[in-house]
């Protein structure tokens, strides 16, 4: 027969050793992305010190991670899918969440950027020109190239 108490205490003490784990890691170097418009998956691999074969399977589950690829299948990821790739290896490496965990985060992340956007409209106001003015400057500047004829 199994004792339960003493399988609730081993993992209770996993957990407890798993956590102590977690939180007792350095944070990871900062990486620093290359101003570049395009990096193959080698490049990203490289950068954020994680075997290929790892950004391939997070790349099927988390949708924000969606690199385009070329006409030889080769994949290409921008900027910003490499910044997205630091920030799940964050959140699974130093932070301690599940995948499924992470995946829940940067949604509500994303969905709490999403209502914070706002648009630039321009408001009337003291700064704005009137059309007035603005067709006197231009009939001026017209008239100082004209004379440069």
């Amino acid at each position: 027969m199994i004792d339960l108490g003493a399988l609730a205490t081993y993992y209770a003490h996993v957990g407890a050793k798993r956590a102590a784990i977690v939180h007792s890691k350095k944070p990871a170097k900062e990486v620093v992305i290359p101003d570049k418009l395009f990096f193959r998956i080698g490049e990203v691999a490289r950068l954020c010190s994680l075997p290929a074969y790892v950004l391939r399977f997070w790349e099927t589950e988390f949708p924000q991670l969606k690199p385009s690829k070329s006409n030889t299948g080769q994949r290409l990821y921008r900027r910003k899918d490499v910044e997205n790739v630091v920030r799940v290896k964050k959140l699974l490496y130093e932070e301690g969440y599940t995948i499924s965990g992470a995946r829940q985060f940067l949604k509500t992340e994303s969905k709490r950027d999403r209502s914070q956007t706002a648009l630039a409209f321009a408001r009337p106001g003291p700064t704005s020109i009137n059309l007035a003015e603005l067709k006197q400057n231009l009939q001026e500047v017209l008239a100082i190239l004209a004379a440069r004829r």
